[in-house]
């Protein structure tokens, strides 16, 4: 196929793993990076785990991530519908082609017997599978219950030429006649995205390298149905912290949660890019940017693990980096969350502290004290004890010599701060330290002059004043 198209097709039976996430982002990549298409197509064969909340945090994440598809649910194109669920019909069709060529056979073989077949292999130390009974039998399709198997050829290697992994051989004997469809009706998963490859012309399936060993079955299918297969990647896994795979048991796992803990979009996919793929010693860069130098081959085939530290690091160079109006308006749910209502200074809030911040929701504890009532200001006691109670009569002096200050701004307060001080024959140090406490209620903060005027007159001249009752 000349025509670049990949595709993402998760089962709607959970959140979106991180896992799923960079998938995705790689496919969208690639697909972006040549000019084709990128497919979304929700797996959702599954009635007893399906869940539609799913679906829509699929939807919700991939868009928050900026990974816009090009066909799929809610977006259409010519080669829907997008859900497996609605196909059925079109795999009953494939199934019967199959059946009518003689690469496919009915199967009759009762679970019990097969559970007798697997023990007597069991018992001879044999790799269970299945013994081929049925594959002679041109059963018709009044034969009773039964599943459809694939007619596996004989003695011949399978090999996936893998855009990542390199050329990997299975014998066709190990993979044994497998299943298509079962004996209710309902398709297998290595029928149906087989379908679906074909029927929406897929050119390039990049996927987790948990999917290499159904690749093989895959391949025949795609042979039994005469069409010619995509080109296959399978990307490492991504190992947590401790080795293992990444798992909801030990710790976040889904977009979601990251995006719940302050992470922008642009730190994540920054951060996804970075596990398995690299571009010479390049750390941080735009989706453009990473576009304009993505390839297959930057792909590595080993296990990659997840930092969290970095991740951090990574988000703290975008919370910096973006727009600061950009910044602000994704703070406001995390504000919202903590029952902040910013006023019109909150874009000097954010220029004030995200230096010192790494995600959107330590830049609102951060910025609290600016927004809220003193009576909700949370108050270091010991630092007030220590700092601001033996400064109370300083603290209030400044604030008598900043009163008088005409426009509330940066310069013209740090102007006024550096004359009291040179009129009291004091170093800024010596003052700023209570200063901050009486403003923050923490020894730690922002610079004095933004804090003060982010605060504004009214509220700084309260604070001053009041010195926390020290």
């Amino acid at each position: 196929m000349s025509t670049v198209r990949t595709r993402f097709a998760p089962s709607p039976t959970g959140y979106l793993h991180i896992g799923g996430a960079r998938t995705a982002l790689f496919s969208w990549m690639y697909a972006r990076k040549h000019g084709g298409t990128f497919v979304l197509r929700i797996e959702d064969t599954d009635e007893d785990r399906n869940q539609e909340a799913a679906v829509e945090a699929i939807y919700e994440s991939l868009r928050w991530l900026g990974l816009q598809w090009d066909e799929g649910p809610g977006v259409g194109g010519p080669h829907g519908p997008y859900r497996q669920s609605q196909r059925f019909d079109r795999y009953a069709r494939v199934a019967a082609e199959l059946l009518g060529r003689g690469t496919a056979y009915r199967c009759t073989c009762t679970i019990e017997r097969l559970d007798a077949l697997r023990a007597e292999q069991d018992a001879r130390k044999e790799k269970p599978h299945y013994d081929g009974r049925c594959r002679d039998m041109k059963l018709s399709a009044d034969c009773g219950p039964h599943v459809v198997r694939l007619r596996v050829p004989h003695g011949e290697d399978v090999v996936v030429d893998d855009l990542v992994k390199g050329p990997v051989r299975y014998a066709s004997d190990e993979l044994d006649d497998f299943i298509l469809v079962r004996t209710d009706g309902v398709p297998t998963y290595n029928f149906v995205v087989v379908c679906d490859d074909v029927d929406m012309q897929i050119s390039h399936v990049l996927r987790g390298d948990e999917h290499l060993n159904n690749t093989p079955k895959q391949l025949l299918v795609y042979q039994a149905m005469g069409a010619t297969p995509p080109r296959f990647g399978h990307l490492p896994l991504i190992f947590d912290e401790q080795g293992r795979k990444m798992s909801k048991r030990h710790g976040d796992v889904a977009v979601g949660d990251y995006k719940k803990k302050g992470i922008l979009p642009e730190g994540l996919v920054n951060y996804l890019s970075r596990l398995g793929w690299s571009h010479g010693d390049m750390e941080l860069f735009t989706v453009s940017e990473m576009m304009a130098v993505f390839s297959i081959e930057g792909i590595g085939s080993s296990p990659s693990k997840w930092d969290y530290t970095k991740l951090l690091s990574v988000n703290a160079h975008w919370l910096k980096t973006l727009p600061s109006a950009r910044i602000a308006e994704e703070l406001r749910p995390f504000l919202a969350e903590r029952d902040i209502v910013p006023n019109e200074r909150l874009h000097a809030a954010v220029v004030a502290l995200r230096e010192r911040a790494q995600t959107l929701a330590q830049l609102a504890d951060a910025m609290a004290f600016l927004f809220v009532d003193d009576d909700r200001v949370t108050r270091d006691e010991a630092a007030i004890r220590e700092l601001l109670a033996p400064s109370t009569a300083l603290v209030r002096a400044c604030a008598d010599a900043l009163a008088a200050v005409p426009e509330w701004t940066e310069p013209a307060l740090e102007a006024a701060g550096k004359a009291f001080c040179e009129a009291q024959g004091l170093k800024l140090g010596k003052l700023a330290q209570p200063l901050r406490v009486a403003l923050s209620g923490q020894k730690v903060g922002p610079g004095l002059w933004q804090s003060l005027h982010v605060l504004g007159r009214e509220a700084a001249m309260r604070r001053m004043n009041a010195c926390w009752g020290a």
